[in-house]
C-alpha cells in the first residue's frame, strides 16, 4: 500500500520548530513527503475572533488547542503584524527542498485565505497566489512545483486561477480519487490530489478517540486498492504530537505501507477522470471545505 503524505506548514513557529523536527524524523526513517509552506505574514492569532462561533469554540475545546498549538501561535498577529514567514525562515524552506522533499505553496497569508478566499474575485485570487509563488521562487531558486489550499478552502474561481500557474498538481479538496477539475463545462489542466484521511484535530476527542487509540484508528482507515492521502501539520505532528507521529510511521513500516510524496501518486499511463467540486461539511472541522463530487 502507498500513503501519500502531505505536511502543511501554517505558521512561523511551525516553520522554525516543527519543520526541522520533521526533517530529522523523515531522515531517520528514509521518508520523503510533500511540504506546503505559508510564505507571508503569520496572522493566525486573528482566528481567536472565531471563538464567538459556537462550533469553532467547541472544536478548540475538544482538541485542546492552546496545548496543541501553543499560545504564541494562537496570539500571533493579534496586536501587531506577524512576521513574514518566508523572509524570517527562508533557510528552513531551502533545507527541506535540499533534502529532496516535494515542496509547494500553501498560502501567502494563511489566516486571510481561510476567512476571505471564497469572497475573492479572479484578480484577488491570482495576486494572492502570485505573492506566495514569487517569494517561494526567490527563496528556493525555483518555483513551487505544487500547491495545497489551507483548510481545503477552494472553489471554481480559485481552481481557474491556479490553473494559470505551472503546478504539476494541486491538493485543494477532500475526496476519493485523483482527478481533473471540471469548471464551467471544461476540464482544467492541473490534476487534483485530494486528501482522503482525517486530520488529528478532526478526530481527536470524538467518538472516544484518544491519543492512545488515535494511531489504531488512523491505520484502520488506510486501505489497499484505494487512494490514501494524509495531511499532518508541522505545528502538531512536528511538535507536541511528535512521538505519536513517530509511532505511526513505525507502524506503517511494520504494515508495509510505503509513505510517498503526493506527486508519486500521479500515474502517467492512466488517464484521469474529470470531476466537479462543491462546498460541504466534514465532521470535526468548522466551516465549509472543498469536496470532490463523484460524477
Amino acid at each position: 500500500m502507498e500513503l501519500g503524505l502531505r505536511v502543511d506548514v501554517d505558521t512561523y513557529r511551525g516553520t522554525r520548530t516543527g519543520v526541522p523536527n520533521l526533517r530529522k524524523i523523515f531522515y531517520d526513517n528514509a521518508i520523503t513527503a510533500s511540504f506546503f509552506f505559508s510564505m507571508g505574514p503569520d496572522n493566525m492569532g486573528r482566528h481567536l475572533w472565531r471563538l464567538l462561533r459556537p462550533a469553532f469554540l467547541k472544536k478548540m475545546m475538544r482538541s485542546n488547542a492552546p496545548g496543541l498549538y501553543g499560545w504564541d501561535i494562537l496570539l500571533r498577529g493579534t496586536i501587531w503584524p506577524g512576521p513574514v514567514i518566508g523572509r524570517e525562515a527562508g533557510q528552513v524552506i531551502r533545507a527541506v527542498a535540499a533534502d529532496g522533499h516535494e515542496t509547494g505553496l500553501h498560502a501567502w497569508d494563511h489566516h486571510r485565505w481561510q476567512v476571505k478566499a471564497l469572497l475573492m474575485d479572479d484578480e484577488m485570487v491570482y495576486h494572492d497566489i502570485e505573492a506566495g509563488f514569487n517569494l517561494f521562487a526567490d527563496i528556493v531558486g525555483r518555483p513551487p512545483s505544487c500547491s495545497a489550499a489551507p483548510g481545503w478552502i477552494c472553489n471554481n474561481t480559485i481552481l481557474k486561477q491556479k490553473d494559470l500557474f505551472p503546478f504539476t498538481y494541486n491538493s485543494d479538496c477532500r475526496g476519493t480519487d485523483v482527478f481533473l477539475p471540471l469548471v464551467e463545462g471544461r476540464s482544467l489542466t492541473v490534476p487534483q490530489i485530494p486528501v482522503t484521511l482525517p486530520t488529528y484535530d478532526e478526530i481527536i476527542g470524538s467518538r472516544g478517540i484518544t491519543a492512545e487509540s488515535y494511531n489504531d484508528h488512523l491505520l484502520s482507515l488506510i486501505q489497499p486498492d484505494r487512494l490514501n492521502v494524509l495531511t499532518v501539520h508541522a505545528e502538531v505532528e512536528g511538535i507536541i504530537c511528535r512521538e505519536l507521529f513517530v509511532d505511526f510511521l513505525e507502524r506503517c513500516r511494520q504494515k508495509e505501507i510505503s509513505i510517498v510524496p503526493l506527486g508519486r501518486l500521479l500515474k502517467e499511463d492512466e488517464p484521469l477522470p474529470g470531476a466537479t467540486v462543491r462546498l460541504g461539511e466534514i465532521g470535526g472541522r468548522q466551516g465549509l471545505v472543498c469536496m470532490q463530487n463523484k460524477n
